[in-house]
């Protein structure tokens, strides 16, 4: 099947490795540069592409009508989205016959948007998951081809959680690039009345409120930890960043700081043991 991808990330390495494996005519590969203003701590599509002999390309805008011209001419079966940051127009959308699919790092309908592991964090999930779905004018609003589940533990954080998700890109690529290849492919509609959509997070969001209660920060914590920015918060009149936490039932006015060793912080309900900081 001839295809072209639209690929960044890890999830993008390892959804570009997974076609090549299953020997997918890779037509394009479609990519973004490396942002000087981004840690970059993932793996670059485009050396992967370049290594597989594949023509890949960073246009910092896709949907031109040069990239639409050259996709109507590559003329593709199918047309692949793995966490590319980009929103594809429809004129691209509705050039290959077999469809146009993203995989999304949620159990959509749930976690539309952007961030989707950092928010599931945040809000105290305990699973998440993968969605190959049918791209359509509106974000991660496409029927569903597959979805793979995996449970989020407490002590996870937003790196091991995404290394969790990574190895289900191949599952389902495995199981379900055969089916559109041939047609067979299901598409559930979502139940979009069950539908929440985020918006893309900010260092700015990692600012704790020590009115929230303990778990809530301790999810803040674990949801922008490294390789993210960090939460933070003032203490004493200094900024201070904090790595890793844990919670206590110990009790007293919002951030007032209960225990020198360790570094303890009193919440709305209960108090933050301030276990890696600075």
């Amino acid at each position: 099947m001839k295809i072209i991808v639209y690929a960044y990330h890890d999830i993008g390495c390892e959804a570009l490795r997974t076609l090549s494996d299953m020997d997918q005519d890779i037509a394009m590969v479609f990519t973004h540069r490396p942002d000087p203003k981004e840690n970059i701590w993932f793996g670059s599509v485009e050396e992967l592409a370049k290594s597989l002999g594949l023509p890949v390309f960073t246009p910092e805008d896709p949907n031109t009508e040069k990239w639409v011209r050259k996709i109507k001419y590559s003329a593709p079966d199918a047309i692949f989205s793995f966490y590319y940051r980009n929103l594809i127009c429809e004129d691209i959308l509705s050039i290959p016959p077999k469809g146009a699919f993203n995989l999304h790092g949620s159990l959509l309908p749930k976690y539309r948007g952007r961030a989707p592991i950092n928010w599931a964090l945040v809000n105290g999930e305990k699973e998440t998951g993968l969605t190959l779905h049918r791209m359509v004018k509106k974000a991660d609003a496409g029927d569903i081809v597959a979805q793979k589940k995996v449970k989020i533990a407490r002590e996870d954080t937003a790196l091991t959680l995404f290394k969790k998700l990574v190895p289900l890109t191949r599952t389902i690529l495995e199981e379900t690039v055969p089916k559109i290849e041939n047609g067979t492919a299901p598409g559930i509609p979502q139940n979009h009345a069950e539908a929440t959509v985020f918006k893309g997070r900010t260092p700015e969001d990692g600012r704790i409120d020590w009115t929230w209660g303990a778990e809530e920060i301790y999810n803040l914590v674990r949801a922008v930890t490294k390789p993210y920015p960090g939460a933070f918060a003032e203490l004493d009149g200094k900024k201070v960043t904090v790595w890793k936490a844990e919670t206590s039932e110990e009790n007293g006015k919002p951030g007032q700081v209960l225990k020198r060793d360790p570094l303890t912080v009193a919440c709305g309900d209960g108090a933050l043991i301030l276990k890696e900081f600075e």
